[in-house]
């Protein structure tokens, strides 16, 4: 079904589901008409639609958050002698941040096509080496957040995009993919070990793995999220695993003075100039790190987007701007955070055949809810819910993903060197290196470069991989070379 003349207005071409064939059709031919104004007002109605579907992706986002979120304070609560009791606290609170002064404001209503800023999951095994290295929470969220804002006025995230082909990009998801997968088996069964009943955690994955092949067979898979949440949980609880709840309805601590004081909230105080110094090397690795998350976002909408739907994609500049934004008013209140692109947001989305306002929208309003309710905070973060979430939600579609893109015998060279390679030090370095390899033409697709300039395939590469092999060996992540930051 055509989508009609672009100039006119959405609300002119839409038509009712009862003249198109199927469900489908009515949603790619909604993704098809919608012109998403930048930086401009866009109206519910006029503008774009509310439908079934987006509830998934507002769901699947509001459970992602609650547990990344959690997990990230958690990460910098564990070093600096924080008990659980903060780590909720401050979750609830960037949780309030988020939906309120961006994902409605801005994913919702000013650019539809910035993907809502969500949270940095790769960088949280590095969180103790900040802190071990006398890193400052609010030192490091805000020079991410000015970086990255830096790099999205100036577009070179999408030039980083632009200069990492298919064959990187998918190896990249499969490596990650994997990597997410069995991390997430792991902790299952070690949670069910701890009282003493492994069989719980098997019996939760297979009914998991079953539940998603009969989504996938019935064309359901954006399902997968809150399908999944709801089957762990009732399993779990029907065969013992303990659970209770214990926040309580509430508002969270609104005053940046008090997350920022020297006995209250972090107990830090402010940052000095030496905290700054200390994150620098992290904080250009987080931003380095951002390319490639935020192009395996945008390359999901476009391997589940028809075609003709290229105005509602999510444009990377503008994710980064938004994520830059976020990153430095959320610290600046108190917020623990580490923004990135809304994995779990866009994933479900994308496989829902949604564009971005709408679930948007629904996600703030969630995200709202939980925050002040308290008790979905507590179920979000139970092992059992939180682990079949990211498991289908975020690490079985990526893996699917990589596996598309990577279909073709050159792009599998370029795939088969970023998991060598990641699997050598880590992801960015795997980024890094195949990215310079496959644009000087040792590796890959020589068609897809083509049209670049020395300058785009040599030279841009070339210092990309030397600054993050630098500050990778700076910081000790290069095996058998001691940290000199």
């Amino acid at each position: 079904m055509d989508g009609g003349n672009p100039s006119s207005s959405y609300k002119d071409l839409h038509r009712p589901q009862s003249e198109f064939n199927s469900r489908e059709e009515y949603l790619e031919n909604e993704l098809k008409i919608m012109s998403p104004k930048r930086w401009r007002p866009n109206l519910p109605f006029r503008d774009y639609r509310f439908e079934f579907e987006d509830l998934v992706p507002g769901l699947a986002a509001t459970i992602g958050k609650i547990v990344m979120v959690a997990a990230v304070a958690g990460a910098f609560a564990v070093p600096l002698g924080l008990d659980s009791s903060f780590v909720i606290e401050n979750a609830r609170f960037e949780m309030l941040i988020a939906a309120v002064l961006f994902v409605l404001l801005i994913n919702g209503f000013f650019n539809p096509t910035a993907n809502l800023p969500g949270t940095h999951g790769p960088l949280i095994p590095l969180i103790p080496l900040i802190v071990a290295a006398g890193g400052h929470p609010m030192a490091f969220g805000i020079m991410v957040g000015v970086l990255g804002f830096i790099l999205g006025v100036s577009k070179g995230g999408s030039l980083l995009a632009k200069l990492t082909s298919k064959g990187v990009c998918g190896g990249l998801l499969l490596y990650l993919g994997f990597i997410g997968i069995t991390s997430q088996i792991k902790a299952l069964y070690a949670w069910a070990d701890g009282f003493g009943a492994g069989y719980v955690a098997f019996v939760i994955i297979f009914a998991t793995i079953i539940m998603y092949a009969y989504l996938e067979h019935v064309r359901l898979r954006w399902l997968a999220i809150p399908v999944g949440s709801c089957l762990a949980a009732v399993i779990a609880f029907a065969l013992g695993a303990p659970f209770e709840f214990v926040t309580e309805p509430g508002i969270p601590n609104l005053n940046p003075a008090y997350w920022w004081g020297e006995d209250t909230g972090w107990k830090l105080g402010l940052p000095d100039v030496s905290h700054f110094l200390a994150v620098a090397p992290f904080a250009i690795l987080a931003v380095a790190m951002w390319s490639p998350d935020f192009l395996g976002h945008k390359v999901f909408q476009e391997l589940n987007y028809p075609k003709g739907s290229d105005r509602v994609l999510m444009k990377i500049d503008d994710t980064m701007m938004v994520a830059g934004a976020r990153q430095v008013v959320g610290t600046a209140l108190g917020g623990g955070n580490l923004t990135s692109s809304w994995g779990t947001y866009m994933v479900p989305a994308a496989i829902a055949k949604r564009p971005i306002p709408a679930g948007a929208i629904l996600t703030g309003v969630l995200c709202v809810v939980a925050a002040l309710w308290g008790y979905p905070m507590d179920l979000a973060v139970w092992p059992p819910v939180l682990r079949v979430a990211l498991l289908v939600g975020v690490f079985v579609p990526l893996l699917e993903a990589g596996m598309q893109m990577t279909r073709e015998g050159k792009t599998s060279q370029s795939a088969a060197v970023v998991i060598f390679s990641s699997a050598m030090v880590n992801p960015a370095f795997g980024w890094s290196l195949t990215m310079l390899l496959d644009n000087l033409g040792l590796i890959g697709d020589k068609e897809e470069k083509k049209d670049l300039s020395h300058m785009h395939r040599w030279i841009i590469p070339g210092i990309v991989f030397v600054l993050l092999t630098g500050i990778l060996a700076g910081i000790g992540q290069i095996p058998g070379i001691p940290a000199f930051f």
